[in-house]
C-alpha cells in the first residue's frame, strides 16, 4: 500500500533534480533537536525521518540519537541521500531505505521520534497518521515541519516570486489532467489533523526561525528546485523561460554580488503519543 490520491504522481514529482534540491534546500536547524528531546525529555534511541529526501533533516540527528533511519519513496531522491553517506568517514548511526510513509519498514512500539521535513504535506494523512501511531513508543514524538516560501527578503522579490508560483500553478492545471497531477494537502490543516487522528495526548503548533547565509544563486536556485517548477520545466522550459529570467533580475538587483543572512521561518506541528 502507498499514500493515496494520485500516490505515484507524488513520488515522481520529485525525479531528475536531486542534485539541484540538496545544493540549495536548508537543512533542518539544530533547533529542532532541543525541541523534540525537550518534549521526549530523554535522548532518543532511534529517530525515523519519513520522507527524508536527500538526507537534509536525517543528518542533523546523526549525534543526537543512538540511530537514525531516513525513509523515503523516490528512488532519485533516496540514491542522493545514500551517496552523501557513503562519503562520510567516520562510522554512521544513520542508515537510508525505500518506503512509504503509511507501510513503514519498523516494528510497532519501536521509535522514539517521527520527523517529516517538508514533506507531510505529500502524504495521506489519515494512514500515514496511523502508521506512525503503530511505529511510535508511547510518550513518542512525531513533528512535521515545513519553512515558508518564499523566505523573507524584499517586497518585489516576494512578488515576483508568488507570480511564478502562480503561474506555474496554471500551467499545471492546464497542461496536465487532474489524475497525473500531484496532489498536496493544505500544510495549515496539519494540526487538526494530528489532532483528529486520535492518536495522540497532545497536540500543538510551534513557530521558529532561523538565519542562514545566501547569495543570488541560492536564492534563485530555492526557487527553482520547487517542484512545480520541475515539471514545467520537463515538460516545457520555454513556457517558464520569460518569468524566470524575469524573477532572476529581480534577485540578482537585491542581492547585487553579496552574501546576506536571510531568515527562513518554520511551522513545526507535534503529536505526542
Amino acid at each position: 500500500m502507498i499514500p493515496k490520491k494520485n500516490s505515484k504522481q507524488n513520488i515522481d514529482r520529485f525525479l531528475g533534480f536531486q542534485d539541484e534540491y540538496d545544493r540549495y534546500r536548508p537543512e533542518a536547524p539544530v533547533m529542532i533537536i532541543k525541541l523534540l528531546t525537550d518534549y521526549l525529555g530523554t535522548t532518543p534511541s532511534l529517530v525515523a525521518d519519513i520522507g527524508c529526501g536527500t538526507g537534509l533533516s536525517t543528518f542533523l540527528w546523526n549525534d543526537a540519537a543512538d540511530r537514525v533511519i531516513g525513509i523515503e519513496p523516490n528512488p532519485d531522491m533516496l540514491g542522493k541521500a545514500i551517496d552523501k553517506l557513503s562519503r562520510l568517514e567516520e562510522p554512521q548511526s544513520i542508515t537510508f531505505v525505500q518506503g512509504y510513509s503509511n507501510q513503514l519498514p519498523l516494528a510497532s512500539d519501536s521509535v522514539d521520534i517521527v520527523t517529516c521535513s517538508q514533506s507531510f504535506h505529500w502524504m495521506d494523512p489519515e494512514s500515514t497518521l496511523q502508521e506512525i501511531s503503530r511505529v511510535l513508543k508511547k510518550g513518542g514524538v512525531f513533528a512535521a515541519y515545513d519553512c515558508d516560501w518564499p523566505l523573507s527578503l524584499q517586497q518585489n522579490v516576494e512578488e515576483r516570486y508568488n507570480q511564478l508560483i502562480s503561474k506555474t500553478e496554471e500551467l499545471l492545471a492546464s497542461l496536465l489532467p487532474n489524475e497525473e497531477r500531484a496532489y498536496k494537502w493544505d500544510k495549515e490543516g496539519h494540526l487538526s489533523q494530528i489532532k483528529a487522528s486520535g492518536a495522540f495526548s497532545f497536540a500543538r503548533e510551534i513557530v521558529f526561525h532561523n538565519l542562514e547565509s545566501c547569495d543570488a544563486q541560492r536564492y534563485i536556485g530555492l526557487t527553482l528546485s520547487q517542484g512545480g517548477v520541475q515539471t514545467i520545466m520537463k515538460l516545457d522550459a520555454t513556457l517558464l523561460e520569460q518569468d524566470i529570467a524575469d524573477y532572476t533580475a529581480a534577485v540578482e538587483q537585491h542581492f547585487k554580488g553579496r552574501t546576506l543572512e536571510v531568515l527562513i521561518s518554520y511551522r513545526m506541528r507535534i503529536g505526542i503519543k
